[in-house]
């Protein structure tokens, strides 16, 4: 059994067709993690949430913030940006089969046998797999529970910094944030989202989240997506997929089962862009 990793998909159906063919997906064998946004600003989010929902268990999805947005607007009627490419799913036949299932799907995953964690953006450095975990839960909890209380009160920046104390809708926000949008905080764990540049283009204090020093998740191999400007980058236990398939880039997968691996690519036939 290979256990392969792909990157944001965000709609572009057709390359994870191409995808998942050339790197010789069988579904008795092998098993796929997806890093999340599985949906939006692509061409066919609707392909997309009917193939991995297809996978059955041979899929392990973790939610991304735009598949959340998607359950927003689906669910608590949350604003429509102008950049969403949601409509064929709101409209479709399976409207709410598929709905339901991306709303069972975790925020983070962790295979114990290999001591690999799958989120979709980061952990702040104060997490450990334990902690990260349990708030991950804390979210699919209240998703489960209550999902319109959780998706109105999601959207914000606040609170922008990690206390064990924060209850409430604050404490599942900025759960929420750290898992779907976190790129760049600092050493003591405050987060910022208006930064979405290169690793190297933030002022300090702010540094990518994998840098900050004595992370506490350190030595857990983290697997994760959201950051086209990073693209592609494996070290220090650290792998980073998102190689902008939406924006003209590519749509990446690795297999998390060889330790020398390369990672596949197929080209994004959608035409080259700047990230919003």
């Amino acid at each position: 059994m290979a256990r392969w990793a792909i990157g944001d998909i965000q709609g572009c159906a057709d390359e994870l067709t191409a995808l998942i063919a050339r790197i010789g997906f069988r579904p008795d064998r092998d098993r796929i993690w997806f890093v999340g946004d599985l949906v939006n600003r692509g061409p066919d989010s609707l392909k997309v949430l009917r193939l991995v929902r297809s996978l059955a268990d041979n899929a392990i999805c973790v939610l991304g913030n735009h598949d959340l947005h998607l359950l927003a607007v689906a669910l608590v009627k949350a604003k429509v940006r102008k950049s969403d490419t949601l409509k064929p799913i709101l409209e479709a036949p399976d409207r709410d089969v598929l709905i339901e299932w991306l709303a069972e799907r975790p925020l983070a995953h962790y295979a114990a046998s290999a001591d690999d964690l799958l989120v979709h953006a980061g952990v702040v450095p104060q997490w450990s797999v334990d902690d990260t975990l349990a708030l991950a839960s804390e979210v699919q909890q209240a998703l489960r529970s209550d999902p319109r209380a959780l998706l109105a009160a999601m959207y914000g920046d606040e609170p922008d910094r990690w206390q064990s104390t924060l209850k409430g809708p604050d404490r599942l926000r900025f759960a929420v944030n750290v898992l779907t949008r976190l790129r760049f905080c600092t050493a003591d764990g405050r987060i910022d989202f208006r930064q979405k540049g290169k690793p190297d283009s933030a002022p300090p204090p702010w540094m990518p989240w994998f840098k900050t020093p004595n992370r506490a998740a350190a030595g857990t191999r983290i697997i994760f997506g959201h950051w086209s400007a990073l693209g592609y980058h494996n070290a220090d236990d650290v792998v980073g997929l998102d190689t902008g398939c939406v924006w003209g880039g590519a749509l990446t997968a690795l297999n998390l089962d060889e330790p020398w691996a390369k990672p596949v690519s197929v080209p994004s036939r959608q035409p080259r862009s700047i990230e919003e």
